[in-house]
């Protein structure tokens, strides 16, 4: 009698090999132990070579040296650790990921590191280089991980220029504590939105931030900041430009204006000196009125 043959079942290991994201594991010292088909794609870097190295030479570059540091203290703490930060491939281009890692335990003791990422650009890129807002993917520190082209465009910066700097260093100082604030608020509220002045072109203009968690989960890293120009505080400048410019066209009238009473004053009749003394005092008035009340 034919018996039904069992269902393959795939390894652990094959299970991880097939994984979409790059799947790395390593010890408490960093030392690769795992390095599966995704991680090669990704990183650039063969499993036979990438084992046993140390993961910083692999995938870690200068800028993400603190941030791997903040990793490796949450996990210690037993807790694992979600954001995004820059990562290096093996010929030394720096791209954007975004890692999951969570701490392997025995007995309470943390024995080894298993790391999930994937390419910030393959997964939300074509979200956030559509937008007319320029996004920014913040880590620790402020620290920009990824910066969309609208940057450019919007407000003169590089990309390049941007990417490894705390987005601070492009703000205005008296507008730091707002920031904060903002990027410190309750992640579920939804008007996490504020407007402070960054610099644009040589100069200051006011923008407006939204700010949203990349991840939910509670302790996780990474912030996205939507920055657009601020349309209402726009045309506030707008109108304030436009009131410092008729203030000082008005005022030039008003000082012509009185130089030519001044002068009809002295060849004036005594009959109508009178009415100009009159005119000449109304025009003052009217001119200190400007200068006091109405300040550019």
């Amino acid at each position: 009698m034919d018996t039904e043959a069992l269902p393959v079942r795939p390894s652990a290991d094959e299970l991880l090999r097939a994984l979409g994201h790059a799947v790395i594991a390593t010890d408490t010292r960093g030392t690769v132990l795992f390095w599966n088909d995704a991680a090669e794609q990704l990183y650039g870097w063969p499993a036979a070579e990438a084992v046993g190295r140390d993961i910083t030479e692999v995938t870690v570059p200068e800028v993400s040296r603190q941030a791997a540091a903040e990793i490796m203290a949450a996990l210690q703490e037993g807790r694992a650790w979600s954001g995004g930060f820059p990562v290096r491939r093996r010929g030394g281009e720096v791209l954007h990921a975004l890692v999951t890692d969570s701490g392997v335990y025995r007995d309470g003791q943390l024995i080894g590191i298993v790391g999930a990422s994937l390419n910030l650009g393959d997964a939300v890129r074509h979200l956030m280089e559509r937008s007319s807002d320029a996004a920014l993917l913040l880590g620790e520190h402020h620290v920009v991980s990824y910066a969309s082209p609208a940057v450019a465009n919007l407000f003169g910066w590089r990309v390049d220029e941007v990417v490894g700097t705390p987005i601070t260093d492009r703000i205005h100082p008296e507008d730091h504590q707002a920031f904060e604030e903002l990027l410190a608020a309750d992640p579920t509220r939804p008007d996490r939105v504020g407007e402070l002045r960054v610099r644009t072109h040589g100069a200051w203009s006011w923008v407006e931030v939204a700010v949203t968690g990349l991840y939910s989960e509670p302790g996780s890293r990474g912030q996205v900041c939507n920055i657009r120009r601020s349309e209402r505080l726009a045309r506030l400048e707008e109108r304030e430009r436009i009131l410092e410019a008729v203030h000082s066209e008005v005022l030039q009238d008003l000082f012509a204006a009185a130089l030519e009473l001044d002068r009809a004053l002295t060849h004036a009749a005594p009959s109508s000196a009178a009415r100009i003394d009159a005119a000449r005092e109304i025009v003052g008035r009217a001119m200190e009125t400007l200068r006091e009340v109405v300040k550019p």
